[in-house]
């Protein structure tokens, strides 16, 4: 199966209010190019750098999706063009993306990351740590990073069930998390899912899946 069969196969399985996000982490531009030519857009990265050599390459129709985990001293490698921040885990981030937006002269849409999975390996906040920073003054004055929605990882595990509980934890913090609307605050993207589990993630309430193996094949980690 080629890269444009298998987003063709892809699409198929998903409904219309699910955004698929093509985690092109370590693929080549090629590769990039053939899901492109597909017509996909939206692109996932985790590595700062390797998303910005990326996004110097290819077509600036796309949207960049940063969706590892975040360090604050990067930040300004990725502020002129990222799209959207996944995985914001914590206040002093958030400052630091307001920080390098504003010198771009832009708003970043950011995923409040909440930590659904028991491992310790997984990085996000508490449903409460959530509320309270969404409902701070501090929060009401970063005027250059909007929050759009929540993120989360499930545990690495084949036991379905668990990872349905995490799932289905994250669309109740959403809900709980929906109410608060300000200028920079309006919830609506859930992204959960990924190549193994992003069936389960949809019928839990996920409306933005991360996908990349079934898309372009095993990662090759040198």
């Amino acid at each position: 199966m080629s890269i444009k069969d298998n987003l063709k196969q892809i699409k198929l399985t998903l409904p219309e209010n699910v955004t698929l996000v093509a985690v092109s982490k370590t693929k080549p531009v090629s590769d990039l190019m053939e899901a492109y030519n597909a017509g996909q857009r939206i692109f996932g990265e985790n590595k700062i750098q390797e998303m910005t050599e990326k996004y110097e390459e290819l077509p600036k129709d796309i949207q960049w999706h940063m969706i590892g985990h975040v360090q604050r001293n990067k930040v300004k490698y990725m502020a002129e063009f990222v799209s959207l921040i996944h995985g914001v885990d914590s206040f002093k981030l958030l400052k630091e993306i307001n920080k390098q937006a504003q010198k771009h002269d832009r708003v970043i849409d950011c995923l409040l990351q909440i930590k659904i999975a028991d491992e310790d390996s997984k990085f996000g906040m508490s449903a409460e740590d959530a509320s309270t920073l969404l409902q701070s003054d501090e929060f009401s004055e970063l005027q250059h990073i909007k929050i759009v929605g929540v993120m989360g990882m499930a545990t690495f595990t084949d036991d379905l069930k668990q990872v349905e509980s995490e799932f289905k934890l994250l669309k109740s913090t959403f809900n709980a998390l929906k109410p608060v609307q300000t200028t920079n605050c309006r919830l609506q993207t859930i992204s959960m899912g990924m190549s193994g589990d992003y069936q389960l993630a949809i019928e839990c309430g996920s409306t933005m899946v991360r996908v990349g193996s079934s898309i372009f094949g095993a990662r090759n980690y040198q």
